[in-house]
């Protein structure tokens, strides 16, 4: 009993100093974790100035951060660390604002998001990349496919001026009204929904003139001049058209015929010296060919 009264005070000092030890080290690597996760975001001018409270916050916890590791550095025994409780408070103030800025963070891409939605399709990291450099429009391009199915890249001239979008097979359709970037001043959400409507409008124009030119010249030589996407709605806007013409007019059977010629000048097609986007293009038209001429075939066999 003499022995534990006289070591009981010292025996209490270090439990004490292990158990600051303990919450310090916890707090510690929890506020560098976030702190490591949210300073390449707020080092960007462009994210402080759409967050300016969550910026001014970081810059606290960015400045008590800095300001305690230098000092730990300076003096890196840890017996004397771990007797400076106010560290511990201090970590603790940091670990408070960091997570408020994390909720802010977080409701600040619910809005972008909600705003235009195809953000949903990206994670809060890659949203942020994009955020981050809102005057470099070219910094959506790695992110389009997720966003926009079939869309590999836009065509951004000097002036950032969206002018066409590419897939990745190089296939190029021109806007028919190109998109200004400059205008949403920064915000990025905006001239992506601009360009949204860009593409429904750039599709509904090369369709149209697609329908307008089927008729102006052989298929055999309109197939290898127009978009893939144009080639396979237009052959079957026609091809419904010409079924429709042909139960009118009792004339199936000489249909069929012609479905059959269409298709074997597609295989002469295919056959021949073609680019790597022709051939695709003309291998899903015969995939559907073949297709539409065997429910030609049925009706003929069937006597519709």
């Amino acid at each position: 009993m003499p022995a534990r009264a006289c070591l009981q005070e010292r025996a209490s000092s270090w439990e004490s100093m292990l158990q600051t030890l303990q919450d310090m080290l916890d707090n510690w690597l929890q506020c560098q974790s976030t702190w490591l996760y949210l300073e390449p975001i707020f080092s960007s001018a462009d994210i402080v100035k759409q967050m300016p409270e969550e910026g001014a916050k970081f810059g606290r916890v960015d400045d008590m951060w800095r300001a305690m590791m230098q000092s730990t550095f300076d003096a890196p025994a840890v017996i004397p660390i771990a007797r400076e409780k106010e560290r511990v408070d201090k970590l603790i103030e940091c670990n408070m604002l960091l997570e408020a800025i994390q909720k802010g963070l977080a409701a600040y891409l619910e809005k972008k998001r909600l705003f235009f939605p195809r953000f949903f399709f990206l994670s809060n990291d890659e949203m942020l990349e994009i955020l981050s450099e809102t005057k470099d429009p070219t910094r959506v391009q790695p992110h389009l496919k997720k966003c926009f199915e079939g869309v590999h890249t836009l065509d951004i001239d000097d002036e950032l001026v969206i002018t066409a979008m590419n897939s990745v097979e190089k296939e190029r359709v021109p806007f028919k009204h190109a998109v200004d970037t400059n205008k949403a001043r920064g915000a990025v959400e905006k001239w992506l929904l601009e360009v949204e409507a860009g593409m429904f409008d750039a599709i509904h124009d090369v369709t149209a003139r697609g329908i307008a030119d089927y008729a102006a010249k052989p298929r055999s030589e309109w197939v290898l001049e127009w978009p893939g996407m144009v080639v396979l709605v237009v052959s079957a806007i026609f091809w419904t058209r010409g079924v429709t013409d042909a139960l009118a007019a009792n004339t199936a059977a000489a249909y069929e015929r012609k479905c059959t010629s269409d298709l074997m000048k597609v295989v002469d097609l295919v056959r021949g010296q073609l680019t790597g986007l022709q051939r695709a293009t003309l291998g899903a038209l015969v995939v559907m060919d073949v297709h539409a001429r065997d429910v030609v075939s049925a009706l003929v066999e069937k006597q519709i």
